[in-house]
């Protein structure tokens, strides 16, 4: 079948696309090993480096079209864009988002709370005086919700959002697993 595409000129177009695939896994195959998912990552790995081969081969085989390297570089280049924005839509992952308002967050607490977010407030100072810190921890799926409830009740509240390994108890939810969240359905963890 290979050699179909080699004998008609198709070449490029099938490094093109090789590469554009096993980058694509590649970039979301290193996502997936900085949150722990390691048999996931293994797997994807093994197709990764499979349509690996299957490029440089043809390339190695076909060494006096530079076509061909161009194909290569465009497959690399296309293939981190395309698999980040595929990560970037597929939104594995928690993250732990932190707000800071002067305002009074009651209203936004209790909006948050309506919204079936875990929510942890507490008092703080900071540099021009009193502040309120509102702590959770949401799916990386829900953030956009999040943010907007956030946005539409204290617009100039200052949020930061960072990715999360792992949890263990508390509260978690999303629209995924209904109310109580991924522990709810599996359980507590110990």
């Amino acid at each position: 079948m290979i050699e179909f595409f080699t004998e008609a000129g198709w070449a490029p177009l099938l490094i093109f696309l090789a590469r554009l695939s096993d980058v694509s896994l590649q970039t979301f195959r290193i996502i997936l090993i900085s949150r722990g998912q390691r048999g996931t990552a293994a797997a994807i790995g093994f197709c990764e480096s499979m349509l690996w081969l299957l490029a440089i081969t043809q390339v190695l085989r076909h060494l006096d079209h530079p076509l061909n390297y161009v194909a290569y570089a465009a497959g690399f280049a296309g293939g981190t864009w395309l698999g980040v924005t595929l990560e970037g839509k597929i939104a594995l992952g928690l993250v732990s988002v932190r707000i800071i308002t002067t305002e009074d967050a009651t209203l936004l607490t209790d909006e948050l709370r309506r919204q079936d977010f875990g929510v942890t407030s507490l008092g703080a100072r900071g540099l021009h005086g009193r502040v309120r810190l509102i702590f959770t921890i949401v799916h990386r799926k829900d953030t956009a919700r999040l943010l907007e409830v956030v946005r539409g009740i204290e617009p100039k509240a200052f949020v930061s959002i960072t990715d999360v390994r792992a949890v263990e108890e508390g509260y978690l939810t999303s629209s995924r697993f209904g109310r109580g969240g991924l522990w709810g359905l599996l359980g507590k963890r110990k």
